[in-house]
């Protein structure tokens, strides 16, 4: 997967350097989401862990090359994923008076996308405009529940995410998409080996001003 996210960056940074040249548009604005979230443990077979709703906020900015349909976007967003671990329900936690309770994760999260956009709708696309996108989230933990007893955290982690989506009249963009972290987000402190990851299904929309 790591040689996938180079790859990708390698792109983005092609399109930028081709963008200098080939007078970009460019605009920005505000995003606004909701996610429903697996914290996925290795060892998944020892306790349960549900899915859970989350959301997101921030701005975007996003670089379009005109009459080529590619672009880039980047984002700054706040983040919570979050899940509902059963830790309680097994004696080796339960002894030690750990509940079955929510694990709440806030990060700050940089997704980069190369996105294309399928405008060659006879005007059409002024009114509705299909686009997907595919990239890296850079994600870094800002803080979490009390769950220390328990758990132990990696402060910064990589995800890799893909959507589809469409734009309204120029300016709003609703998407939908599936991201997954490339390494662990966090893990039992009783077992070295069971570590978990977050998959995540997730929708956004992003009111661009220009």
């Amino acid at each position: 997967m790591r040689k996938y996210i180079k790859h990708i960056l390698i792109v983005v940074a092609l399109l930028c350097a081709l963008s200098s040249t080939a007078q970009p548009v460019r605009r920005w604005g505000v995003t606004v989401g909701g996610n429903y979230n697996e914290i996925h443990f290795k060892q998944s077979d020892i306790f349960e862990s549900d899915r859970m709703f989350g959301g997101s906020a921030g701005v975007t900015g996003e670089l379009m090359i005109p009459g080529v349909g590619f672009g880039v976007d980047g984002s700054i967003l706040y983040t919570l994923r979050q899940g509902r671990l059963h830790l309680g329900d097994k004696l080796a936690w339960s002894s030690q008076g750990i509940e079955t309770q929510v694990s709440r994760l806030h990060y700050i999260d940089v997704p980069l996308n190369l996105k294309f956009r399928y405008s060659r709708l006879n005007g059409f696309e002024n009114t509705l405009m299909p686009f997907a996108y595919v990239g890296p989230t850079f994600s870094f933990l800002a803080g979490h529940n009390k769950f220390d007893d328990a758990l132990k955290y990696t402060t910064v982690n990589v995800l890799l995410h893909a959507g589809i989506g469409v734009e309204i009249t120029n300016h709003l963009q609703v998407s939908g998409g599936y991201s997954f972290s490339i390494g662990q987000n966090l893990g039992t402190k009783l077992l070295d080996e069971n570590v978990a990851k977050h998959r995540t299904w997730f929708i956004q929309a992003t009111y661009f001003f220009k």
